[in-house]
């Protein structure tokens, strides 16, 4: 029996139209598979990575875009109102590991902040910029490096035995805690770069620009451009940079634990968010676990320096700053956190933050930092940077005398505290006889309280001719070798215009047999009152007394051009 078969009839005229729709369809796909990638560039340092690709990937395919543009401060705001729309992104510059790429070129001024990409990234004034990003590549030391960026975790779990907990309970809430939170490199990029398939870094030192630059070309002209805005990792870039550490990572997405840290970055970063609702943020990240506040602790501080007067005058924000301010509970808790602390200038920072938020008045501060210092003076050795942390501190005055009056710390002027490191912090605090024993060590025949005492006049330096002239007479009277020359190097960093000072150093200059020493009273020499160098006949001296020079960069051949002859 023969089978009827139905043949489907569609009008002609609805036929054309399907098949011109299926035309365009195709045809829109077609130009958007043949429109070319857009590769933005941001170069504040070499241009060699930058060109390697330009020079490899075809014009028809590949648009570059500098984002960076000279002068302009807000370089990266303006590409965002062009509207211009990243599917790669090459990043070139040196990285601090925390806050920003920048150029090691004295006449540069472009720098890339890390929070500039935060904000980028968390608001939506920027849509588009990075949203379609496939490939990032950052061309910088430590760019995605694991290790933690600071010494935070290890405060975290010293203070969680503090309160009473076990290492291991401390050790096992600290892995939940950079679980979320992620306070290495690498995690901050993964989150700055959220869903981007594939970033490109280093976990240790990136090579220089025309190294890189090279290693690029290589890569590139053995096929790997087939490689580049695929959104995948190419195992053959990575193994041409093997000797180099380059690693990749992608960036978090929504099921990562680290999608937390992310929604606290964007509380600061996002711009759309009052300061009003940053503080009441703030707030509640003071009341969670301390180590979250410890992690957050720089984007805090740089909520609380933006705040000036007129901005706390406003309802909403001066609300938030009172109810800070009035939360007695968590304020003991991370004034408690900060007096544990073995690190004096994280210690410093928190002190300071205290004030901020409205915990400490001027006098309370001022004493939080006179239990430090004296904690600190009790250690049994200190060096140059608790020298430079206790003049710091008390670079107006507010401290001086501070063991001798009010302060909660005893009198620290015990023959413990003799040598010359803690001599050097006391005579920070206005200590006008331990001054006299460090100015002492500098003429001394140790190097290493030589070393100490300079520190402490980088600090401190004399400002008293009489002092001075001390000072000076002592210095050449000391036996030639390092130790002279680590003490007229001190003595280099003042303005020199007394002639009797430099009377002595014309001698001395005359006399030495090293021409380190020479070359050390060149360098004093080179700052010293023209007029006054000219008057005691030292033109004369240089040129008469000279030893033979080490090297081609001595400070004598250079001073001698600058000194006409009389």
């Amino acid at each position: 029996m023969a089978r009827s078969v139905q043949r489907l009839q569609i009008p002609t005229r609805r036929l054309a139209r399907i098949l011109a729709l299926c035309a365009g369809v195709c045809a829109i796909a077609a130009a958007a598979a043949a429109a070319p990638k857009t590769v933005c560039t941001i170069t504040v340092n070499s241009a060699d990575e930058k060109e390697a690709f330009r020079r490899y990937l075809p014009a028809s395919r590949y648009r570059f875009v500098e984002l960076v543009e000279p002068g302009r401060p807000d370089w990266l705001a303006s590409a965002c109102r062009a509207g211009v729309r990243c599917d790669v992104l090459i990043v070139s510059g040196h990285y601090d590991g925390a806050n920003e790429f920048f150029s090691d070129r004295l006449e540069a001024r472009e720098y890339l902040p890390v929070a500039e990409l935060e904000r980028v990234s968390c608001s939506a004034s920027c849509p588009g910029l990075f949203e379609r990003l496939q490939e990032v590549y950052l061309f910088g030391c430590n760019t995605l490096n694991p290790a933690p960026q600071s010494s935070a975790s290890a405060e975290v779990v010293r203070s969680l035995v503090r309160e009473g907990h076990s290492a291991k309970e401390a050790r096992r809430q600290l892995q939940a805690l950079n679980a979320t939170q992620g306070e290495s490199s690498r995690e901050r990029m993964r989150q700055i770069f959220k869903d981007v398939p594939v970033i490109y870094g280093f976990s240790s030192a990136a090579p220089l620009g025309p190294i890189a630059g090279s290693t690029l070309e290589r890569y590139l002209r053995a096929g790997g451009a087939r490689d580049v805005a695929r959104g995948h990792p190419s195992g053959r870039l990575l193994g041409y940079f093997a000797p180099f550490a380059m690693t990749a990572a992608a960036g978090i997405t929504g099921q990562d634990p680290g999608i937390a840290a992310r929604r606290d970055m964007c509380q600061f970063a996002d711009e759309r968010r009052s300061d009003a609702a940053r503080l009441a943020f703030v707030h509640e990240l003071l009341g969670r676990h301390v180590g979250e506040m410890r992690l957050q602790l720089d984007r805090i501080q740089r909520l609380m320096a933006g705040l000036d007067e007129a901005a706390r005058r406003q309802p909403a924000v001066a609300r938030e700053l009172d109810s800070i301010a009035h939360d007695t509970a968590v304020r003991d808790r991370f004034l408690a956190y900060a007096r544990g602390l073995d690190d004096p200038p994280v210690r410093v920072r928190l002190v300071n933050l205290a004030r901020e938020l409205g915990w400490l008045d001027a006098d309370q501060r001022w004493q939080e930092f006179a239990l430090m210092l004296g904690e600190l003076l009790d250690r049994p050795a200190l060096d140059v940077p608790e020298i430079g942390l206790a003049c710091e501190l008390n670079q107006d005055g507010d401290l001086d005398g501070a063991f001798g009056r009010r302060g909660p710390p005893a009198d620290p002027s015990g023959a413990a505290a003799e040598d010359v490191a803690h001599a050097a912090v006391r005579a920070c605090l206005g200590s006008s006889e331990a001054r006299a024993r460090v100015l002492a060590a500098l003429v001394g025949t140790s190097e290493p309280e030589v070393r100490l005492a300079q520190a402490y006049l980088r600090q401190r330096p004399i400002e008293q001719p009489a002092e001075l002239r001390r000072v000076a007479m002592a210095i050449a009277a000391m036996d030639p070798g390092e130790a002279q020359v680590r003490a007229l190097e001190a003595l280099g960093r003042h303005y020199v215009a007394d002639r009797e000072v430099l009377d002595g150093l014309a001698k001395l200059y005359a006399r030495t047999p090293s021409a380190a020493v020479q070359n050390a009273i060149a360098g004093i020499l080179i700052r010293a009152d023209r007029d006054s160098v000219a008057a005691v006949g030292l033109p004369r001296v240089l040129r008469e007394h000279r030893l033979p020079a080490h090297g081609d960069d001595s400070l004598v051949g250079t001073l001698i051009e600058r000194l006409p002859m009389p």
